[in-house]
């Protein structure tokens, strides 16, 4: 398929999807009802404030989170990367298990509720010990980088497995529906929150592609260019962090998005990255969209963590690139 196709294609499916997938669900609405925008009426309700706000959620974390998942990728030079590298996802846990076991009040803010306020603390949390790393140390490698998530992970699973033995049922249930990863919203409000740090990074990232094309051949070749490599590698990790951060806050750690988006697109569009960042972030927010209609509806009236589908559908596409990578 042709690289402008492909995108052509996704920006079709983008909005489409964003339209028809709140019909769908557990009990079925009326066309007639919803476009008579009577605000009294249940359907009308039901698609403006409760399922429209879940898809169009869910598109911006796909989207943010398939961009995050190709910057790592192309700053590592590593096609295993994921936006969860640093252990920013973990610390966003630790921060809600905290939060859980201590036993914080539901809503801390008229638009915020006091999870996600926590899960952004955490994040931001680890994403400062990284960044520690990164300033004190000096010549900091990737590897080293690498290896400091890692250490993070570790480090704040520990922290999480410590309060989970010491919580009591209800709040080990809260805990851990929470990490598996979910997009339950009512209205706009969380939206707002996450739409701010996803577009303030995304802007920053799309300064930056053209680095990215150079980092993705080797720092020697980028330096050469001009390319201050430390500074750009700085840039892309904070505006990767704050919109992870800002997503995980809301929707918990959702995973193999980002693994999955990017190269899949990178099959259609190559390795350029102007096409690949439209084409990630299209195709992370339509998969999202969808993966989530199918954790609404699959098992109705039971309703599935989007995190079971993305990491069910991920499993085996991680297991394939590994067998592809040692071949």
């Amino acid at each position: 398929m042709n690289k402008k196709v492909f995108i052509i294609l996704l920006s079709v499916l983008a909005p489409i999807c964003i339209v028809s997938m709140p019909f769908f669900g557990g009990s079925s609405l009326s066309f007639t009802e919803v476009m008579a925008f009577d605000a009294e009426s249940p359907d009308y309700q039901i698609f403006f404030n409760i399922r429209l706000p879940r898809v169009i959620l869910a598109f911006i974390a796909g989207a943010a989170l398939s961009v995050c998942g190709m910057c790592f990728q192309s700053m590592f030079r590593n096609d295993l990367a994921t936006p969860f590298t640093l252990g920013i996802a973990s610390g966003a846990s630790f921060g809600v298990v905290l939060y859980i076991f201590l036993g914080g009040p539901v809503i801390l803010s008229a638009f915020l509720s006091g999870t996600s306020i926590a899960a952004f603390s955490g994040a931001m949390l680890a994403l400062l010990i990284v960044f520690s790393l990164v300033k004190y140390k000096k010549n900091v490698q990737l590897g080293d980088i690498l290896l400091g998530g890692v250490a993070i992970n570790f480090f704040f699973s520990s922290l999480i497995l410590i309060f989970q033995f010491r919580a009591e049922n209800s709040q080990l249930g809260e805990m851990l529906y929470w990490m598996i990863g979910g997009l339950q919203v009512i209205g706009y409000e969380q939206i707002r929150f996450v739409i701010v740090f996803v577009v303030v990074g995304m802007i920053v990232v799309i300064l930056n592609l053209k680095e990215m094309d150079l980092l993705v051949i080797g720092e020697d070749m980028a330096t050469s260019r001009g390319v201050d490599v430390a500074k750009v590698r700085q840039r892309l990790f904070l505006a990767v962090s704050l919109i992870v951060g800002a997503v995980v806050s809301v929707c918990g750690p959702i995973g193999f998005v980002g693994l999955m988006g990017p190269h899949i697109c990178r099959k259609f569009t190559g390795p350029g990255h102007k096409l690949l960042f439209w084409a990630s972030t299209l195709f992370g927010g339509v998969f999202l969209m969808v993966s989530d209609t199918l954790a609404r509806t699959i098992f109705y009236p039971t309703e599935l963590p989007v995190g079971l589908i993305t990491s069910t559908l991920g499993g085996p596409f991680f297991f394939w690139l590994i067998i592809k990578g040692k071949r």
